[in-house]
């Protein structure tokens, strides 16, 4: 499935179905603008037969707007960083921004407390984004991890190199775990030499 991106065109649409798509953090609601279907993230607050809006100035959850056009205090999420791009910023479950002031540039407090400035004409979601207790309920075990970061193609377990043979490792060998040798190497060295520190920066002071 593609990148969730915020359709072009405006009109009013029907939420049809609610699904939990692997790989993501959050569910999908499945939209239905005049018979052209489109995924969006679900908000929390929203349900199957609910309707939802591209454009206009209603700010309800799950309407699509303008910043210039989203009240101070409202959360939003999905947000646009150029006008037209779709949404690139605050799309993980449970997360949203909050507008702080409109003028000549849109500030929004960012989930980190960062404060940025958006182009008015940058379009965002209101609402909250569904799927926010998803990191309450423990893993409990560390077979469950590697279970879920599988479905992001991302690998738990790590071999550190001191622990392989010096056959599979420049770290490699010995009778217990060490580096035996220098950990830092230059910037142009070839592959394979390329393990510990890649082209550190100095840290001690200059001798006067």
């Amino acid at each position: 499935m593609d990148d969730i991106r915020i359709p072009h065109f405006e009109a009013q649409g029907t939420i049809k179905d609610l699904i939990q798509a692997p790989g993501r953090t959050s569910p999908l609601a499945v939209i239905d603008f005049d018979g052209k279907k489109t995924y969006q993230l679900a908000v929390e607050g929203t349900a199957v037969g609910q309707t939802v809006e591209i454009g206009g100035n209603v700010v309800s959850p799950g309407n699509i707007l303008a910043l210039s056009n989203i009240p101070e205090g409202t959360l939003v999420h999905n947000v646009e960083g150029q006008p037209g791009d779709g949404g690139k910023f605050v799309k993980t479950a449970g997360t949203s921004a909050l507008v702080v002031s409109r003028g000549k540039v849109v500030i929004l407090s960012m989930p980190s407390g960062v404060l940025k400035e958006f182009n008015p004409n940058c379009r965002a979601v209101v609402g909250v984004v569904a799927g926010g207790g998803r990191v309450d309920k423990p893993l409990a075990k560390a077979g469950k991890n590697v279970l879920t970061m599988r479905s992001r193609s991302v690998t738990t377990r790590h071999t550190s190199g001191v622990a392989m043979n010096a056959v599979d490792h420049p770290h490699g060998g010995g009778s217990h775990p060490h580096v035996g040798g220098p950990n830092c190497h230059g910037r142009t060295a070839p592959p394979g030499q390329k393990a510990g520190f890649i082209a550190p920066k100095k840290k001690s002071k200059k001798r006067k």
